[in-house]
């Protein structure tokens, strides 16, 4: 398979901030934007709302994509702190309508920058307790939010991202099939999901099957990618593939099946690790493992798992 079968790749903006020594240009957003325009074979930055574009104008960050020959991928919702007993969720009406006002701001920095995706990773909706919400009614916000936010841009996939628990110990949206459902009643064509590998290792899920899921409803609107212990209620963000390679593989191969057509987005935090590097090593572990699902499937994977031949598939892998 060529690379020009392979998605857009977009990478982790904060992770510019590491290794700062490393970088001789700014240290703000502009500054960052510029480093990922160093990154061989990126082609995309996804942003956070409010978090990297408050008290920025839309053409100067226009410009900085422009110079760095990178274009928008996404637009992704961050609440604030003030919001952390709930966004969409949360029991007073004036902070609901406070986080739907926000989203769509996000949603309009997204139009002005021509991406065509809005992400909201719904931090603060959930729990932490027994007894302590009425989960019908907190289901309810969260449907009736997404509808406004999706009638108003209907040219932007409006996307969920579910996650198991962190900060709150659980999350509304707690696995890829609670995150399908509230799809599938929001009801809205525009409505979608983000899913994370690392999100659905936390969930005890097997992301290859998680996306096969999404896939089949034509619902996967985004792609995160990266790997991890997952130690009860750790995410990692890992290098691609340094945990589970072979379950990356599968989810890349399922990617390609269920003909998915978002950018892929490597959230992964390195700490110690040059991020540069590290962005560039994860472009190629995903190139490679994504050419190798293509030649799998090539060689008649579909009839081995037809009967449940593992042998036969790890036979193949050997000549990879």
């Amino acid at each position: 398979m060529s690379s020009d079968s392979l998605p857009a790749f977009a990478s982790r903006l904060n992770s510019m901030k590491s290794k700062s020594e490393l970088w001789e240009g700014r240290d703000d957003l502009i500054g960052w934007i510029h480093r990922q325009g160093t990154i061989a074979g990126l082609n995309l930055v996804d942003f956070n709302y409010p978090e990297h574009l408050e008290g920025y104008s839309i053409s100067e960050v226009k410009i900085a994509l422009s110079e760095s020959g990178l274009s928008n991928g996404a637009v992704c919702l961050r609440y604030p702190k003030h919001f952390s007993l709930g966004a969409f969720t949360n029991p007073d009406a004036s902070l609901r309508r406070e986080a739907i006002q926000l989203t769509l701001e996000a949603g309009q920095w997204a139009r002005e920058l021509g991406a065509k995706e809005l992400i909201v990773w719904p931090a603060y909706d959930g729990y932490d307790y027994p007894l302590q919400v009425n989960y019908s009614e907190l289901w309810q916000h969260v449907v009736q939010s997404f509808q406004e936010v999706c009638d108003f841009f209907p040219e932007l996939r409006v996307s969920l991202e579910p996650k198991p628990t962190e900060p709150r110990r659980y999350f509304i949206q707690n696995t890829t099939g609670a995150g399908l459902l509230m799809v599938l009643e929001v009801d809205r064509e525009n409505m979608g999901l983000t899913l994370d590998f690392g999100h659905c290792l936390m969930a005890g899920e097997n992301p290859a099957q998680s996306v096969a899921l999404v896939g089949k409803h034509k619902k996967l609107w985004g792609m995160q990618l990266n790997d991890g212990f997952v130690r009860p209620g750790c995410e990692d963000g890992m290098l691609l593939g340094s945990v589970h390679p072979q379950q990356t593989l599968e989810c890349l191969l399922w990617l390609q099946r269920t003909k998915y057509d978002g950018h892929l987005y490597f959230d992964t935090f390195p700490i110690n690790e040059d991020p540069v590097r590290e962005a560039e090593a994860n472009i190629r572990r995903c190139a490679s493992w994504w050419n190798q699902a293509a030649e799998l499937e090539a060689k008649g994977l579909s009839n081995w798992q037809s009967n449940h031949d593992i042998l036969k598939t790890f036979e193949a892998m050997e000549d990879l």
